[in-house]
């Protein structure tokens, strides 16, 4: 089942007996452990029928005892475990999941990846239970992502806006989610469209100097400003990390040299290929006519020269700024 599909249901008020909700993206865990916690029970009947635990201060055999109460004056109780990944040994609950308390929901909160070769894993492949495994965001993902959270609460989203909260954010939903929370309250009930501006006067991500302009800058050729944010991102290594610039160029390159080498280059197809909206198709035309395939490749290598340089290898005084600087003028000439 997915995570759309269990919220459904759960909206629905249909709850199961288990949740084992794992893996490396905690965000939709949480995101259920949290809707259960609010609404499983009226707030008169949380007191003695919702039990918090943490995996760090219980056992699994605890976890079975607890499941199997009977909840007091309720139709039946909640036991959310969280940071269940520091229970050591969940065989115990083996037993339980096999007769499980029809009157209890149990949510196990599992932030990280489970062993699937456990027998508790097998055992939890009943219809009266539901087990989510979340894997990370690859790049390509979070821009359409941050559009169809948007979307749900309200709001859309201009292209460029969008890759300044990509540029900027990262892959951690639990960071994207705050950012897109606070943009919903600071823009007011009157804003539909999230523009760059409000981007920058709420998130505090410039629209002049951000990874998705340097880029921009460098595919039209723009020396200048190119060295300008160069500059800018090597005074503030810690708003703008090298790594993280250097993963958004790579990242470009890469899909540019799909680009020349796709024979199909409408631009449904090219969108397809790349895994980019449609609407950035143009930006791959456009750089295809200043670097062709053997600068392309060029300067993925150079890349990963510098991103092992500001990892220290064959780096022994250079700073990030100055490696980017250098990296940027290399791209450029």
């Amino acid at each position: 089942m997915t995570f759309e599909e269990i919220v459904t249901q759960l909206k629905q008020g249909n709850y199961a007996q288990v949740y084992f909700l794992t893996g490396e993206e905690p965000w939709y865990a949480d995101y259920i452990t949290d809707y259960i916690a609010k609404n499983a029970l009226k707030e008169d009947e949380k007191p003695f029928n919702q039990t918090i635990l943490y995996g760090r201060d219980v056992d699994a055999v605890d976890l079975v005892h607890s499941a199997r109460r009977y909840p007091m004056m309720a139709p039946r109780q909640v036991i959310i475990v969280k940071e269940a990944q520091n229970i050591k040994n969940f065989d115990p609950l083996e037993s339980y999941l096999k007769a499980p308390a029809p009157t209890t929901i149990l949510v196990i909160n599992y932030r990280d990846k489970f062993d699937k070769r456990k027998k508790v894993w097998k055992a939890l492949n009943k219809k009266e239970f539901i087990k989510l495994e979340t894997k990370k965001l690859y790049d390509n993902q979070v821009g359409p992502w941050i559009t169809k959270y948007l979307k749900s609460i309200g709001l859309s989203i201009e292209p460029k806006a969008n890759q300044m909260l990509v540029d900027h954010l990262g892959t951690k939903l639990t960071n994207i989610v705050k950012a897109l929370d606070k943009l919903k309250v600071a823009v007011g009930t009157d804003v539909s469209t999230i523009t760059p501006k409000h981007i920058e006067d709420y998130i505090g991500i410039s629209k002049d100097f951000n990874m998705f302009e340097l880029q921009n800058a460098i595919v039209k050729g723009e020396v200048v400003k190119a060295n300008q944010i160069a500059r800018v991102f090597g005074q503030n290594p810690k708003e703008y990390p090298i790594q993280m610039t250097i993963g958004v160029l790579f990242s470009f390159f890469s899909k540019l040299l799909l680009y020349i080498a796709t024979k199909d280059k409408s631009q449904q197809n090219i969108a397809s290929k790349l895994g980019i909206p449609p609407f950035f198709v143009k930006d791959y035309q456009a750089a295809s006519r200043r670097f062709n395939w053997n600068k392309s490749r060029q300067v993925v290598s150079l890349l990963r020269e510098y991103d092992m340089k500001s990892k220290g290898f064959n780096n022994n005084s250079a700073t990030p700024g100055d490696l980017l600087q250098e990296l940027v003028f290399k791209i450029m000439h």
